[in-house]
């Protein structure tokens, strides 16, 4: 939450170049084209409004906010809402195969918000590659920004849907229309990846303009690229290997942002999650919202609106994305303070004599806990709007307090300014231990694995009751040096990165990337499915649920030139 710290849009809704190839056909009449915008100034413009595009997504199409894509469709959470019915899309996709390539709603709308997203980058770079040096001196980094910003959103339309088309800012209307989506996969990564080198080669280490990424945070999502890319997969979506160069890739990108100095672990993981420790030493790159900069309601992230406690009185709505059973019990710790790996399911967590992560209290609305950091305003059952399907467990990590700065309630719905991280350092250093593990190094990941389990003992200052006493008992510890093989370190690793994103959307594609949602997934509803009778016929399907399907409307739109995911 701030003022706006890149340049503002010169023109709201600058230039509205489409929302994917069958809007780029035509010139919308009052909309200007990227030929009328030549002077520097105006290319700016340009440049900001694709910064913008990046962070354009809506409820039902989201493009950032991957709580839908990434959360719900894992072990993290249900969908929540006012039973199954309420936002459907999302409930077919918690069900797996429930989902088609002709839902409008999430399938199609995030695939055209994303082509918008490129197209604004598109047109931005064929107007800064329109000046000199001379008449515009920030022509090479504006490039570069542009290019990051574009592997982005391809990055993003990548990992939800797989088989995607890729043009650049050369490709004309009509080239566009000859672009298929069948690349292999390592030709897909490498061309997104294009992007991030160029951004790598030609970004500053440091901007004086706080949301630009600089050539760390270029380093750091080509690192992420790399480390998505390594486990290569076959046409129906099974890990067959992982690529040991890629993974010495993703060492060194780490090692770089890690040994610039430039970032560190926050003292409390809460200052991920607050407004005002918003772009901190922990963030890398994060879209930037905004609220009281002259607008009527700034600009703000709605793609978590619907996630807020729908009887607490100070929200009213909506009660979406529920903490599931299976993630609570994930966070309970042995008498060593170490997770439970193989028996933490075996039944519900008895919260009051458990012990627990700290992670726990900073995830999961719990009935007595603080909520939000707030210990006048102590989390209640009653605020859950349907206990009988989804149980009383909520989540808060994207959510505000009414009473912050940052919080806007816009009818039913919330929208708050608080900056969305993108990436984060938490994110690099276990980035690097997962290609220390699969490198055969696992002593090496063990420290970077331990940085994050430290901190997250510490992070207990916000969460104290009023009396001074908290909610529930924690005990969280180093993992030790006995007994860390590579396959415990596997499971450290992935356990870790469960607990340090929980409910942020990023468990499900760890899951495809590892090569285990099959496994995981149905052994999850296997167990939930008798504690939540919702989910009874929910069912993964390898070979398909790894990705949503191409929309059908693109299909027909190009003639069959995509070509549909396996078994839809």
């Amino acid at each position: 939450m701030k003022k706006i710290y890149i340049p503002a849009l010169i023109v709201s809704g600058l230039l509205l170049y489409g929302s994917c190839k069958r809007q780029l056909e035509y010139t919308p009449t009052g909309v200007l084209s990227s030929d009328a915008l030549t002077s520097p100034t105006a290319v700016e413009g340009l440049v900001t409004a694709a910064y913008a595009a990046i962070g354009n997504g809506d409820m039902i199409g989201p493009i950032y906010s991957m709580w839908a894509y990434g959360s719900v469709r894992s072990d993290d959470s249900y969908k929540g809402g006012g039973g199954t019915g309420d936002v459907g899309e999302i409930d077919a996709m918690e069900h797996y195969n429930l989902v088609t390539p002709t839902m409008d709603a999430f399938v199609s709308r995030t695939w055209k918000n994303l082509f918008k997203s490129v197209s604004r980058a598109n047109v931005a770079l064929r107007a800064v590659n329109n000046l000199s040096e001379a008449d515009f001196p920030q022509k090479k980094s504006r490039l570069a920004e542009l290019k990051f910003l574009r592997a982005h959103s391809y990055f993003t339309m990548k990992i939800l849907y797989k088989n995607i088309p890729l043009f650049d800012e050369t490709a004309s209307s009509d080239d566009i229309l000859k672009v298929s989506n069948g690349l292999s996969w390592e030709e897909s990564w490498n061309k997104i990846a294009a992007d991030l080198e160029f951004a790598v080669a030609n970004l500053p280490e440091t901007q004086t303009e706080i949301g630009r990424p600089n050539k760390f945070a270029a380093q750091a999502y080509l690192a992420k690229l790399r480390l998505f890319q390594a486990y290569e997969q076959d046409a129906t979506h099974q890990v067959i290997n992982i690529n040991q160069t890629r993974l010495q890739e993703v060492v060194a990108l780490c090692q770089s942002v890690i040994a610039s100095g430039k970032y560190a672990l926050s003292a409390d993981i809460a200052d991920n999650f607050l407004p005002e420790t918003e772009n901190g030493r922990e963030s890398l790159f994060a879209i930037q919202f905004t609220i009281n900069d002259g607008t009527t309601a700034g600009r703000l992230n709605y793609e978590d609106g619907l996630n807020y406690p729908h009887g607490a009185p100070q929200y009213g709505c909506c009660g979406f994305h529920a903490a599931s059973q299976n993630l609570v019990n994930a966070h309970t710790t042995d008498a060593n303070g170490l997770p439970n790996f193989t028996t933490f399911n075996n039944s519900n967590a008895n919260l009051s004599t458990a012990t627990v992560d700290v992670r726990l209290d900073h995830t999961v609305g719990i009935d007595g806990h603080v909520y939000k950091y707030d210990n006048t305003k102590l989390f209640s059952n009653s605020w859950v709007r349907d206990p009988g399907v989804y149980g009383n467990f909520h989540t808060m990590r994207n959510q505000q307090l009414a009473t912050s700065s940052s919080y806007f309630k816009n009818g039913p719905f919330m929208g708050v300014a608080k900056n969305y991280d993108i990436l984060r350092y938490d994110d690099v250093l276990l980035m690097q231990a997962e290609a220390y593990i699969e490198l055969g190094q696992p002593d090496k990941a063990l420290p970077l694995i331990n940085q994050i389990r430290t901190r997250a003992a510490a992070s207990t200052g916000k969460l104290k009751k009023l009396d001074g006493t908290f909610a529930s008992n924690y005990n969280v510890q180093p993992y030790p040096a006995a007994g860390w093989t590579q396959a415990y370190a596997r499971t450290a690793l992935q356990w870790e990165r469960r607990l340090e994103f929980a409910t942020e959307g990023q468990r499900f594609f760890d899951l495809v990337r590892w090569g285990i949602a099959a496994q995981v997934l149905n052994n999850y509803i296997a167990v939930e499915k008798n504690r939540r009778t919702f989910l009874s016929t929910a069912v993964f399907t390898a070979g398909r649920d790894e990705y949503l399907p191409i929309p059908q409307s693109e299909i027909t739109f190009t003639k069959g030139l995509y070509t549909q995911n396996p078994r839809y």
